[in-house]
């Protein structure tokens, strides 16, 4: 599975408004509510805070991957968002997050989310990569610089 087999034009979002922690996981997952790819808003919220609770999922380098594997979610999916200023996101680094995968997998998924995961973070290991898609304009280019 590609990780843009799991990203849409639907969602992408370029321009997060959020400023906290708190305040972007919601209006990530408010995106996956919007585009049907969820069974209960909050019930997936409670699983991303209950994973971000015991490890940050701020990796570093200006990029977080909350996630979550929960029956709260209909079909793996993956949000994509970036804030131009910055959230604090408890990044190992110390360091704000400007980049944001959130990765949503149902229960029943094997390990979907694994791989998922290290895909992205394999790519992401690229500053050219990084640098385009914080310098990306449209929800075409992220998919086509992911691909």
């Amino acid at each position: 599975m590609k990780i843009t087999d799991l990203l849409s034009k639907e969602t992408i979002k370029l321009n997060l408004e959020s400023t906290t922690k708190k305040d972007v996981l919601v209006e990530l997952a408010n995106i996956l509510e919007k585009a049907d790819k969820l069974n209960d808003l909050n019930e997936f919220l409670e699983a991303v805070n209950a994973r971000e609770n015991e490890f940050s999922t701020g990796i570093g380098k200006g990029i977080a991957i909350p996630h979550a594997k929960t029956d709260a979610v209909k079909t793996p999916s993956l949000v994509f968002g970036k804030s131009n200023s910055g959230i604090d996101f408890d990044s190992a680094d110390q360091k704000d997050s400007h980049l944001f995968f959130l990765i949503a997998v149902p229960e029943k998924s094997s390990n979907e989310h694994l791989k998922i995961l290290s895909k992205l973070s394999r790519s992401l290991m690229h500053d050219e990569l990084r640098e385009s898609l914080i310098n990306a304009s449209s929800s075409e280019e992220v998919i086509q610089l992911l691909e």
